[in-house]
């Protein structure tokens, strides 16, 4: 009897897993926002408590988050403005370069390898063709309606219409001690994630613009924003930092030594503050095994494409932390952590 209830259990966890999977992909426009939404209120929530310990009534408290998260997105739309006057000012010979330099390479590989192009056809002008602004304008629509949703649903979480608390002990977690214990290390460990997470990809932006105004390469504004942003996404970000970044520099520099010492500097500044500070601010206690790292944003990026891989992490980090609460799933959270865990 107890071996029948068991395979029944596999059998019903077997079909349930496909079905999860499946509604997550089918409803992306909904759990993105939610696990974003969910995300800022963490950080928020010391700062709810401060202000309900002074007796700030909680209507208030979620408007002054509310105009604190405000004045953030403000502050980068000021800076991408900046960036695209920078832009825009520049009267530069940077397109007359990529051409002439995209064309030298493209006789190298047609003499080299076979490799045929169009030749009726601006090299550059094939990224801009019209059929491909639908889809940018789709885009723009996407991403507006998730921001929307996604201050929708902060303002339920610092309201608590949506309690994570509460839902953990509903769910997951049955007893009270238990649910309490580990939502606090979910708020403390979310909270360490994305202050470190934010510290060293605003270093890293910093220091990839000022090795651009160091190697004299135009848009050290653009760059310095586009390595802040790109390194939220784990691992996946340096490496496409340091690629477009050498690309529009093997354009703007001579192929010497300086454009080499380029690429090894920009390097360096990812590995300095990606590689080696960011894992001492997170600490042996936030490790994720580099399996586990490479597995999650695997699947995470195919199911919610960017948003996935931004997040990926975070989820992992809380689904580490539930694992960690019940004796028969510790050995899981240990395998995600790569430290051994003791059972109980």
């Amino acid at each position: 009897m107890l071996d029948q209830r068991r395979t029944t259990n596999i059998l019903l966890l077997i079909i349930a897993i496909p079905l999860v999977f499946y509604l997550l992909k089918v409803l992306s426009f909904i759990f993105i926002p939610l696990i974003f939404s969910m995300f800022i209120a963490l950080l928020f929530l010391p700062l709810m408590r401060q202000l309900g310990r002074r007796k700030v009534p909680k209507f208030l408290s979620i408007i002054v988050v509310l105009l604190l998260v405000s004045a953030c997105v403000y502050l980068g739309v000021e800076l991408i403005q900046l960036s695209s006057k920078e832009i825009l000012a520049t009267k530069s010979d940077f397109f007359p370069k990529a051409e002439e330099k995209l064309a030298d390479l493209k006789v190298y590989l047609s003499n080299s390898f076979g490799i045929e192009f169009q030749q009726d056809k601006n090299i550059l002008a094939q990224f801009f063709e019209k059929e491909n602004l639908g889809s940018t304008f789709g885009f723009l629509r996407t991403f507006f309606t998730t921001l929307l949703m996604t201050a929708f649903f902060v303002v339920l979480w610092l309201g608590e219409s949506i309690n994570v608390h509460n839902l953990l002990n509903n769910t997951l977690l049955k007893q009270k001690h238990t649910s309490i214990k580990a939502f606090m290390k979910i708020e403390k460990d979310l909270i360490k994630f994305i202050k470190v997470k934010f510290l060293v990809s605003a270093l890293t932006g910093l220091f990839t613009g000022l090795m651009c105004v160091m190697f004299d390469v135009s848009f050290p504004i653009f760059w310095g924003l586009f390595a802040f942003a790109i390194n939220f996404v784990q691992m996946v970000g340096s490496f496409i930092s340091v690629i477009l970044l050498s690309i529009f520099a093997f354009v703007e520099l001579d192929p010497t030594s300086t454009l080499l010492f380029f690429i090894i500097s920009i390097s360096m500044v990812q590995v300095v503050f990606g590689a080696i500070l960011e894992p001492i601010f997170m600490g042996k206690s936030f490790s994720i095994n580099i399996i586990a790292v490479l597995v999650m944003l695997m699947f995470w990026g195919f199911l919610w494409g960017i948003p996935g891989l931004i997040m990926a992490i975070p989820i992992t980090v809380f689904i580490k932390i539930i694992l960690e609460q019940f004796p028969s799933t510790k050995v899981i959270a240990s395998l995600l952590s790569g430290n051994e865990t003791k059972l109980d």
